[in-house]
């Protein structure tokens, strides 16, 4: 996730927390800057669900979700700009993906997609 994905992001981490789920929470990392990712993915290797937020193109969910074994769930963000601005080109990109992906929109029903998900014991925030 990058700064621009951080507040949606510390939304996710505040109803995961409220859910009574043990939480990682790790920021800045991109696709463009992928080698930044492994050490966080090591990091969370024993993960029962990862969320994972990005914008602009919203391709970091599907990679994470080639990469581990816990189910992913992509956070759109509504940043970006120009054709598929506002979090569209994001979501669309998680629904094409081709990878065990599972979008949720937080912009504004995140709680209530979260309360439909069995809570892991442990969530980890990308």
């Amino acid at each position: 996730m990058a700064s621009a994905d951080m507040p949606t992001a510390e939304e996710a981490r505040v109803v995961a927390k409220e859910m009574g789920c043990s939480v990682i929470y790790e920021c800045d990392l991109r696709v463009a800057g992928i080698h930044r990712l492994f050490p966080c993915l090591e990091r969370m290797a024993g993960a029962d669900a990862l969320v994972v937020a990005a914008g602009r193109e919203g391709t970091l969910p599907a990679v994470v979700a080639e990469l581990v074994e816990a189910p992913v769930i992509g956070l759109p963000v509504s940043t970006g700009y120009g054709l598929g601005g506002g979090g569209e080109a994001a979501l669309n990109s998680m629904l094409q993906s081709c990878t065990l992906l599972y979008p949720i929109v937080l912009e504004p029903l995140f709680p209530v997609g979260l309360a439909e998900i069995s809570p892991p014991r442990r969530w980890q925030l990308m």
